[in-house]
């Protein structure tokens, strides 16, 4: 009998369900974000953020939004200009005058009668673009220089596209530029020959205008802040104008966080583009295969690949 108990028991575990450990979750883009090593993540230097205070809202609510300047070689006539009209404060007691929905949020000064600073430069439309491999990398010397090789390889608007220093950009077999994707900021202009100054500015608040690159000169990015652009009242007039001057949202200043106290500089880092940590972001928004999704994508357009950035806390 206790030979045939034995017997029993030794069948019946061959039927009772395995339980294998839980496979671990597989991380999402932010998650993998969030736990890149600190080398991976780069500095942006205070002399290259562009500090735009608007007036409090109805609440009392500060409203500040944080715009990063484009690195060498891209738009460098324009961003001169840029730095020379926040140096001059021109921006103060100007206004955001046109917010067009699923477009641009644009500001300056809605007279066009202000005189603007001497010495700015006129900018040729050639510089919309630069020759192929001129981007400098403002990144530790242990990380390579060469274009990050995980980016998307083309689109509908440019031959190729890829990311370089932590930026969008496109290019051909000669020339590359800028991207016009969410939050960028570009330069607004009257018609050709015409390039602008730097003194009209708009951020993107809605689907990326490609159509916009090598026809405007993109100049930063907004990095902290955009919502108190995109969540702004539409503009009833022709483009998102405001046409009841009451409704246009003063600028108290724009500054370069370089000239602001230091103690009350902002600081932020971006994730590195030539990292590896990144290159498994970039694959993760191209193949979501966190928990919520059902069929990866397979690609992405490089406009939904946003580059990471941070706030730096005070030490």
């Amino acid at each position: 009998m206790r030979h045939l108990l034995l017997t029993a028991a030794a069948a019946a575990s061959f039927v009772l369900p395995a339980y294998a450990a839980e496979p671990a979750p597989v991380p999402s883009p932010g998650e993998i974000a969030a736990s890149a090593p600190a080398s991976d993540w780069v500095a942006i230097a205070a002399s290259d953020l562009l500090v735009m205070d608007l007036t409090p809202d109805a609440t009392g609510k500060p409203r500040r939004v944080v715009i990063q300047l484009m690195p060498a070689p891209f738009s460098q006539g324009w961003i001169g200009n840029i730095r020379k009209l926040a140096a001059a404060h021109w921006w103060d007691g100007t206004s955001v005058n046109r917010v067009q929905d699923n477009y641009v949020a644009q500001w300056g000064d809605a007279t066009e009668k202000k005189a603007l600073p001497t010495g700015l430069a006129t900018v040729p439309e050639q510089d919309y673009t630069v020759p192929v491999g001129q981007l400098v990398i403002h990144e530790t010397p242990a990380r390579g220089t060469k274009p990050s090789p995980h980016a998307p390889r083309g689109d509908g608007y440019a031959e190729f596209t890829r990311f370089s220093g932590g930026w969008p950009v496109a290019f051909d077999h000669a020339r590359e530029w800028p991207l016009h994707c969410y939050g960028a900021v570009g330069v607004g202009r009257n018609m050709s020959p015409d390039t602008g100054a730097g003194a009209e500015l708009y951020a993107v608040i809605g689907h990326a205008p490609r159509h916009l690159d090598r026809n405007i000169a993109v100049v930063g990015r907004v990095i902290s802040g955009i919502e108190h652009l995109s969540s702004l009242p539409r503009g009833t007039g022709a483009l998102g104008f405001y046409e009841d001057e009451k409704k246009r949202v003063p600028i108290a200043s724009i500054r370069l966080a370089d000239s602001l106290p230091a103690g009350q500089q902002p600081k932020f880092e971006y994730h590195s583009t030539e990292s590896d940590s990144f290159a498994r972001y970039a694959d993760a928004r191209a193949n979501r295969r966190d928990p919520f999704f059902i069929k990866p994508a397979g690609g992405a357009d490089i406009c939904n690949i946003p580059v990471p950035v941070r706030p730096v806390a005070a030490k």
